[in-house]
């Protein structure tokens, strides 16, 4: 990078600081531009680039990086930079903003390319709309299945707002409901402290599941107790095996 985009590129950070600074690098004209994005995420601890400032972007120039900062360190990707990272095909930077001298202040700025990396199944750190309960699902028919389900926009809480992604998304991802038991590779739809369904997990058969809950690493549980009873939706994928249809609700209150 110029020293200009750098410059520009750290006083963004600056501006943003204590929050996430986002924004892409340009090739205007056969010339490197940067421009700052807007962060929508809630919190201090991850970003959200804005989709409408991305196609912007791309109406200016040829998208060549993300470029996102990291307060108070360490100007490391995470297992979200890195798989995000793998997803957009980019060249990622990240930018360390540290304040222990009383102001924010810009420091290095760290580079990386896409390698092939996959975050574990089991174990992953959660970062919603990244590394979430659906992505894990997602992973998991990719990889042991060798299906790729469709990705839908999410934003962290939506479940608070009353939306009800997973019933309005399921037959678009190629899913139907069953009744009965669940059988190895149904995917279950949880309601968990929420008025919405709003938790996924993928069933593996001999009464285990995988899934990610909030907050937490990625894990395999034994499906059973709690779980079930906060279950609402078992759904089998047109893909794998074709079973009796049903209207498979769980009526059920958790």
């Amino acid at each position: 990078m110029t020293p200009q985009t750098t410059e520009s590129i750290r006083q963004h950070a600056i501006r943003e600081f204590p929050r996430e600074a986002c924004g892409l690098l340009l090739i205007v004209k056969g010339r490197e531009k940067y421009l700052p994005c807007r962060n929508l995420a809630g919190n201090t601890e991850h970003f959200i680039l804005s989709s409408e400032d991305y196609a912007e972007a791309e109406t200016k120039g040829e998208i060549v990086a993300v470029v996102h900062s990291h307060p108070n360190g360490p100007a490391v990707p995470s297992e979200a930079d890195r798989t995000a990272c793998e997803a957009s095909g980019l060249v990622w930077h990240i930018v360390l903003v540290t304040d222990a001298n009383g102001e924010p202040e810009a420091g290095e700025i760290v580079r990386f390319a896409p390698c092939g990396y996959e975050a574990p199944l089991v174990g992953r750190e959660f970062s919603h709309g990244v590394n979430d309960c659906y992505q894990l699902v997602r992973d998991w028919y990719k990889r042991e299945r060798g299906i790729g389900l469709k990705n839908f926009m999410r934003t962290d809480g939506w479940w608070e707002r009353g939306e009800n992604l997973y019933l309005k998304h399921y037959a678009e991802a190629g899913f139907y409901p069953v009744e009965g038991e669940p059988e190895e590779g149904d995917m279950i739809v949880m309601q968990i402290r929420s008025s919405q369904p709003n938790h996924a997990a993928v069933y593996l058969g001999d009464g285990l599941i995988l899934h990610h809950l909030y907050g937490r690493l990625s894990s395999r549980d034994v499906y059973g107790g709690y779980w079930k009873e906060v279950t609402r939706l078992i759904l089998r994928h047109k893909a794998i095996r074709r079973g009796k249809r049903g209207d498979g609700w769980k009526g059920r209150v958790g």
